[in-house]
């Protein structure tokens, strides 16, 4: 059993909802009750009941404390009722209470089982401002490749406005049938979509995972998108670096009419490829001198071989990298993306 000295501060926060019980929905806080024995026999501290994290109702109307905890006795989660019996439980050992399974309805529950998402932070708080490198190059110049690998390499999170925009065009609706028009035209989608999409995500994954170091992929495209983000984190705020692949067309038409057999990308053809470039010349390169002249910009040359591209995107990342994930060995899928090992078949 860990020694509660050696317990590390409760700062997580749980959201509960769609509970067959409503009053079992709300937000779970950081028990703040004293000491204490627990039904295994265990003292329990500050924010921990059976040594492991343990949390009260905001509102402050648990009939017990903690009101979402572990049982050693039971070896599961547990959330109660305003009156303190048990309503639902998870039979795991798992750290922290799970959120990819469905849990079980106890006696004196009431179906559905309830959602449970983890916060970093406390939701009920402005959500921490992300540290963000922009990331722009012709289509084809390597973004994507580079991104992943800083993903899991580096531990960045990786977020592509192209890909944010597809999987809002497989929800469908109205927003869905105007990115679809402007993609298949090979134009840029408005900016308010886009900065809407990179700042929800973004909000999204810094509360749920904690991180806070993301790669817009292929964002600012133009002055009126960094606008958009002006108008979204303020002036005031300091510039984001940008790190911009520099890449010949020769060679970017290359790239993309070799992978288009295998993204199943409407844009990926020899037609939509000429207008995405001379959008991305007459938009997205005035973008890129203005970053420039603000020396935020780092220009790295992607038509260079993939070990050489990674090696100079980690330097420019090291300030901000954690350094368990800056020293960690490359992943089979990294082998593959840097061309040391080949991929399946």
């Amino acid at each position: 059993m860990v020694e509660i000295n050696e317990l590390k501060p409760n700062t997580f926060f749980i959201e509960v909802s769609g509970a067959g019980l409503p009053e079992v929905d709300g937000l779970f806080v950081p028990s703040t009750a004293p000491p204490a024995k627990s039904e295994s026999g265990t003292i329990s501290s500050l924010g921990y009941w059976n040594g492991k994290m343990a949390w009260d109702r905001a509102d402050g109307q648990s009939a017990r404390s903690p009101a979402l905890s572990y049982s050693n006795s039971y070896q599961s989660w547990r959330i109660c009722r305003l009156d303190g019996h048990l309503a639902y439980d998870m039979t795991c050992e798992d750290d922290l209470p799970p959120t990819d399974r469905e849990w079980h309805v106890y006696k004196k529950g009431v179906a559905p089982a309830p959602k449970v998402v983890i916060h970093h932070y406390d939701p009920r708080q402005p959500c921490p401002e992300p540290n963000v490198v922009f990331v722009l190059g012709g289509p084809g110049a390597g973004k994507g490749t580079m991104c992943e690998l800083a993903e899991s390499q580096l531990g960045w999170t990786h977020l592509s406005t192209g890909n944010l925009l597809r999987a809002e065009l497989e929800k469908g609706g109205e927003t869905a049938t105007t990115i679809e028009e402007f993609l298949a035209a090979g134009k840029l989608v408005p900016n308010e979509i886009t900065v809407t999409l990179l700042k929800n995500a973004m909000e999204n994954i810094t509360r749920t995972t904690g991180k806070n170091n993301f790669l817009l992929d292929g964002f600012p495209r133009s002055m009126d998108n960094l606008e958009g983000w002006y108008k979204i984190f303020g002036r005031e705020t300091e510039l984001p670096k940008m790190l911009y692949y520099e890449c010949p067309f020769a060679v970017l038409e290359k790239r993309v009419l070799g992978r288009a057999k295998f993204t199943g990308r409407i844009d990926d053809n020899a037609q939509s490829l000429k207008q995405r470039f001379e959008t991305f010349k007459a938009d997205t390169l005035p973008t890129v001198e203005y970053f420039k002249s603000k020396d935020k910009c780092v220009e790295i040359d992607t038509s260079q071989d993939r070990q050489t591209v990674y090696s100079l995107v980690q330097s420019s990342l090291a300030e901000f990298t954690n350094s368990d994930f800056a020293t960690k060995p490359l992943t089979q899928r990294a082998e593959m993306l840097l061309g040391l090992r080949p991929f399946p078949n």
